[in-house]
């Protein structure tokens, strides 16, 4: 979870705030609004306290709060700034280093990563003193959004538009996750923990050359074990039959079918938190001791279930304190995880939908996109990177286990 100061500038795209700070809550973070005097002409403090839980700050003058240096102290809470909308006048003070208010103050009195949207009609934007302040405010390692193009409140159109909120988020993703990281190695809150992973698919054989598989990389397990490791946990990590190189600070079991992953699985126990990823193969055949051919026709496959490794672990007299799932699903997504999470007794389940070409590409590919599952309810997380997916469930472990 990170800590984002919104500074609201002035404009008619103010009221794209309110649903930002919504997206920004729903993916788990901290929002502080700081409203100017521009953008409280078009939102209101009222709403967006509303939706970010938290007090709205508007003036540099709050006697109670400038008592105890208050600027300074929200400057230096967040873990980032964003300035959205960022208005020609907002960013040209920036650039200029003015501080005439609470909001550039703030942004002048920062030592956290400063990300700013702008938002301003076509010719605002592409006016050369604008292009000079961007360009300033790039070269002190700002973070500029570039504005859409399209049409805008005063008729015209072009470049300046603000992007949408749900497209903002996405781009602030992976500051948010360099974030989280850095944090994690620097306080390393999972030291003395033993955290058990479980990544890949497994394979059952049908003859000496043959294997019931599944489409599982890996890489999200490797990922989880990865920021688990960065987090100072002892790491075991079982891994199926998969292709990838061990994270740093992880101890490394191979295994290839479900029977020799329940078994090591067991064996690496007790643990403090089990994370589940793997994509354990439901069915097993009595395998044949040469290989099937051809010509003999079609085989007559006799399947057995194999070992249910949540359930035994969920029911298991050393259960890990935390024990978390993986639900990959094509159908009723989360009433499926739900009943997963209940019926094995684990304390969350992580889903997905790997349904049709998309989820292939998940199964396989560099992102995702969950729902994270708990008793109390369902938080949904939008789509990123697989490492960045791993480091919001392992910041959620440390809070749970602090």
């Amino acid at each position: 979870m990170s800590r984002i100061l919104l500074i609201v500038g002035g404009g008619i795209a103010a009221y794209k705030a309110a649903e930002l700070i919504r997206l920004i809550r729903k993916a788990g973070h901290e929002v502080t609004p700081v409203l100017t005097a521009g953008g409280a002409h078009f939102v209101t403090p009222m709403s967006l306290a509303a939706l970010a839980e938290s007090p709205v700050y508007t003036s540099l003058w709050d006697l109670k709060d400038e008592a105890e240096m208050g600027h300074i102290q929200l400057s230096r809470a967040a873990d980032l700034v964003l300035v959205c909308p960022a208005t020609a006048d907002l960013i040209a003070k920036m650039a200029a280093g003015i501080a005439d208010d609470l909001a550039t103050t703030l942004l002048l009195a920062t030592d956290k990563p400063v990300v700013v949207a702008p938002a301003m009609n076509v010719r605002m934007w592409l006016h050369e003193a604008t292009q000079r302040n961007v360009a300033q405010l790039r070269a002190d390692g700002i973070t500029v959004v570039e504005p859409d193009e399209g049409p805008m409140a005063c008729g015209e159109y072009g470049p300046g538009r603000l992007p949408e909120p749900s497209a903002i988020l996405r781009l602030l993703t992976p500051n948010l996750s360099s974030i989280e990281a850095t944090s994690l190695k620097a306080k390393r809150p999972l030291e003395g923990k033993h955290v058990l992973v479980t990544a890949g698919p497994t394979h059952e054989p049908i003859d000496p050359v043959r294997v019931i598989a599944n489409r599982s990389s890996g890489k999200q397990g490797f990922a989880i074990a990865a920021a688990a490791a960065e987090a100072g946990a002892r790491v075991t990590l079982i891994a199926g039959p998969v292709a990838l190189a061990t994270p740093g600070g992880v101890a490394r079991i191979d295994v290839e079918t479900a029977d020799q992953m329940a078994d090591a699985v067991e064996a690496a126990l007790p643990a403090d938190v089990a994370i589940l990823v793997a994509a354990v193969a439901d069915w097993k055949v009595v395998a044949a001791a040469q290989k099937l051919k051809k010509a003999d026709g079609p085989p007559r496959l006799e399947f057995a279930p194999n070992p249910d490794i949540l359930g035994i672990l969920g029911a298991h007299p050393n259960r890990p304190r935390l024990l978390i799932g993986f639900a990959a699903e094509t159908n009723d997504v989360i009433a499926n995880a739900s009943a997963k999470r209940t019926a094995k007794n684990a304390d969350w389940i992580v889903a997905n939908d790997v349904s049709g070409p998309s989820g292939q590409s998940i199964m396989g590919g560099e992102r995702n996109r969950v729902h994270f599952i708990t008793a109390a309810g369902v938080k949904d997380y939008p789509e990123a990177s697989k490492a960045e997916i791993a480091h919001h469930l392992i910041q959620h472990v440390v809070e749970e286990l602090a």
